[in-house]
């Protein structure tokens, strides 16, 4: 197709957990012309150190501002008292191109798993162990997807979907952009209205 809509998301993005929703609205309702192109962000990079304890807080304080700005979302702050959160999303990262590698589809639902296992049942998707759990919950191949996850070329294909990312802009998550036979233009994200978004890729597509 000539005309892409591109996502760049982070599964352990809180603010995409809370356009979750709107955006699959915005998904079903767009044209037919119109593919949707995923790209990683990747928020932060690997690393084995706790996460310091302001940056707990200025987190948690997101949540709560999320809340309060998105009806219907909900955080489980079990997460902070259960886990030992640590500042690396790349893991979930690679575990959505490791589920894609076993099919398209699974791009979306690793991405909805990851979401659920850290923001509902305070899980910790920083974890290689429980990103294996949520493969196998999805009905992967368990082993298969182990061995791409920790792969060399996983971490490359993540490096490199930032990068395209970022050459085009789109340095905060979520964002959208529009790719109309080569004419790049941001979709102003609204976490509430999918209609917004609609009637603005719509009027970009009558240019």
């Amino acid at each position: 197709m000539n005309t892409k809509l591109i996502y760049v998301h982070d599964p352990m993005c809180s603010w995409c957990w809370g356009f979750a929703d709107t955006y699959q609205q915005l998904v079903e309702q767009l044209p037919d012309e119109v593919e949707v192109k995923r790209l990683l962000g990747g928020l932060a990079p690997d690393t084995d150190q706790p996460m310091p304890e302001s940056m707990q807080q200025m987190l948690q304080q997101t949540w709560q501002r999320i809340e309060q700005t998105v009806p219907g979302t909900r955080f489980n702050f079990d997460f902070w008292t259960q886990c030992e959160p640590r500042r690396a999303t790349y893991p979930a990262c690679r575990a959505v191109i490791a589920a894609r590698e076993q099919g398209e589809q699974y791009d979306t639902m690793m991405t909805g798993a990851i979401q659920q296992a850290y923001y509902q049942q305070a899980k910790n998707p920083s974890d290689n162990k429980t990103l294996i759990e949520l493969a196998d919950g999805l009905g992967l191949d368990k082993n298969r997807f182990e061995q791409v996850l920790v792969a060399r070329e996983t971490q490359q294909q993540l490096l490199d979907e930032i990068a395209t990312a970022r050459e085009m802009g789109m340095d905060s998550f979520p964002s959208l952009l529009l790719d109309h036979h080569g004419r790049l233009e941001p979709v102003l994200v609204n976490y509430t209205d999918a209609d917004a978004m609609i009637k603005q890729i719509e009027s970009s597509l009558q240019i």
